[in-house]
């Protein structure tokens, strides 16, 4: 891959996220599997910066196709790194001759257990927490666990029975004070179990009574002038507070099992699946599905395990999922989790899938997506044909107004060009000339807004412009485009609500487009998210109160100075028409200025 075709291709669509990436050849072999803090930065200095090494010259010049998996952090960054280069073991990694892997604080399955670090996993009924990456941290906390509950370190077979027979002596950790000598029973087994829960407690994270206690410590060692023990209780603090002790990619006592997640739009799906071996994820993958006809999320997600679990081999008799399915596979037991660890792994595999729905929709953006484009450029190509325009509509807009139980009117404009939403031109509009609900006035006030100002500022025009609500709302916004001067610049049709069918200026009979044909289809995408983006904006509005909606969203007025206002005027509209000098007698002399300053000022569009 040349440095052109990674920045072309690749880079526009890297996360900055942790995360693990993968590198593959032309046949898709695995070449190398990396961690990162930040993936784009990582993977981008491969193909970027000058590279000294001959071997990761080597490497550089055999990468075909980049893959990626995020991480909730870097933590789980290494664990994952570390369960890929095991399973596949990569030509360009390190070789783990020695199997060594990431500690874990092991409780044994004992009387008495101990607590202790490990790096082997036995499955004897000893409950493992872990794993850890960040391994001076970990004996550091070990330290400091064994300060506060001395907990015993010999191996002797202490049961209550051979206890109650005297068969133990004390020993030298006793009496250093690493010990409370459970063997000859001065310290009993209940006492012992609450020490062991407290050393749970702090691994697992819940360390605030622990912080307060050392802070406290610290300030005393301070004040006694004893500055390097109070250095080292801050280290210690800082040990505690830095401390990871969950992961997402790697639980050991999960075994072998599968996860898929879904999110579901209207027209495509994204799926991510996980396979995790021995508890460690192995694969992960994602996909995006084209709708056909009206498949739902349990036909899309099953259809996509049902395709991804023999490519990958997997043997496992339970998969994580958000919501039942139906299987062929009569012995898969399904897993809703609700909490807990699978909830973590689903929670994981639901970030990826949202990770891949943002490269695919950045890619279409951008063009990299070469049979979304194409296919694009059809449908544009179509829609000029059956609208009969004189050229592509490279750029589309569409006008919806609405108002809520009959009062404080708004309206939207959405933007697509090239086929594709462009947010960057999206309008929201406060209805401020109509008294009054008037759907038709409030379109030609909006239509006269957004073109007055586009012609101010000599930006580009629309070639075609949708207006929402058919002949009435159509003869509406003719009027603006009449009084702009704009007849003949750009084609303007409306679209009838409910048979679709859509409005030419002039004309008495409507065009009905191919119902289910590509022109009528992006025609319906365009509305309904004009209807999205105006729903949007009037459900945040009513959420801040209708007051809100007129008069707190100008700055430095509030809602008991709206209140005021529209107790003595009763309009919005009304108070518009006021004068500074009559705004002062209500409000005062400060307020009354930003109010008619706000409704007074030049270019507002």
């Amino acid at each position: 891959m040349t440095k052109e075709q990674f920045q072309g291709e690749i880079s526009p669509t890297l996360p900055h996220s942790p995360g693990v990436y993968r590198y593959y050849d032309s046949g898709r072999k695995l070449l190398y599997v990396g961690k990162a803090k930040n993936l784009k930065k990582r993977v981008s200095s491969y193909f970027v910066k000058k590279i000294d090494s001959i071997k990761t010259n080597t490497l550089v010049t055999q990468i075909v196709f980049v893959e990626w998996t995020v991480t909730n952090d870097e933590h789980d960054a290494f664990l994952l790194e570390n369960s890929l280069i095991k399973h596949f073991k990569p030509p360009y990694n390190i070789s783990l001759k020695d199997d060594k892997t990431y500690p874990y604080i092991t409780i044994k399955n004992e009387s008495f257990p101990r607590v202790y670090l490990t790096r082997r996993f036995v499955k004897d009924g000893s409950e493992y927490l872990g794993p850890y990456t960040a391994v001076n941290q970990i004996y550091t906390l070990m330290d400091l666990m064994k300060q506060h509950f001395p907990l015993r370190t010999c191996n002797l077979n202490l049961s209550i029975e051979n206890i109650n027979k005297g068969k133990f002596k004390k020993c030298l950790e006793y009496h250093l004070g690493n010990c409370k000598a459970p063997c000859e029973g001065l310290q009993t087994l209940e006492d012992y179990l609450n020490d062991v829960q407290q050393v749970k407690q702090i691994v697992k994270g819940n360390i605030s009574g622990v912080l307060s206690n050392l802070k406290i410590q610290m300030q005393e060692e301070a004040e006694q002038l004893a500055f390097e023990k109070a250095q080292h209780t801050k280290d210690t603090i800082s040990v505690l507070q830095g401390f990871h002790t969950k992961s997402a990619v790697v639980h050991n006592r999960l075994g072998n099992l599968d996860v898929a997640s879904i999110i579901d739009q209207e027209t495509l799906a994204f799926v991510n699946y996980m396979v995790v071996v021995d508890g460690s994820i192995v694969q992960s993958k994602s996909l995006k599905i084209e709708k056909k006809l009206e498949e739902t999320k349990e036909d899309l997600i099953a259809y996509a395990i049902a395709f991804l679990r023999p490519k990958f081999q997997s043997q496992a008799r339970e998969i994580i999922l958000p919501f039942e399915i139906q299987t062929e596979e009569s012995h898969l037991q399904q897993t809703i989790p609700l909490g807990g660890d699978k909830k973590k792994l689903l929670d994981l595999s639901y970030k990826n899938a949202e990770e891949y729905m943002r490269q695919s929709e950045l890619k279409t953006k951008l063009h990299l997506d070469k049979d979304a484009t194409k296919d694009m450029n059809v449908t544009l190509v179509k829609l000029q044909k059956d609208l009969r325009l004189k050229e592509v509509p490279i750029h589309i807009e569409c006008f919806d107004n609405s108002n809520f139980q009959g009062s404080f009117p708004v309206a939207a404009m959405v933007c697509f060009k090239e086929g594709l939403p462009y947010k960057k031109e999206y309008r929201h509009f406060h209805i401020k000339t109509v008294e009054g609900i008037n759907d038709f006035a409030s379109m030609t006030e909006i239509v006269h807004r957004r073109y007055a100002r586009l012609l101010k500022e000599n930006k580009p025009l629309p070639q075609l412009v949708i207006i929402d609500g058919g002949k009435g709302q159509l003869s509406a916004a003719m009027e603006s485009i009449t009084a702009l001067g704009l007849l003949g610049k750009m084609t303007v049709v409306g679209l009838a609500k409910r048979e679709e069918s859509i409005f030419f200026p002039g004309d008495s009979d409507p065009l009905q487009l191919e119902y289910n044909g590509s022109s009528l289809l992006l025609i319906r995408r365009i509305r309904d998210e004009v209807h999205r983006f105006g729903i949007t904006f009037h459900r945040d509005i009513r959420s801040k109160g209708t007051i809100k909606n007129e008069l707190e969203d100008i700055p430095g007025i509030g809602a008991q100075t709206a209140m005021t206002l529209l107790q003595r005027y009763r309009s919005v509209s009304k108070i518009k028409q006021m004068t500074q000098r009559e705004l002062t007698m209500t409000i005062g002399a400060s307020k009354a200025r930003i109010v008619y300053d706000y409704f007074h000022k030049e270019g507002d569009a």
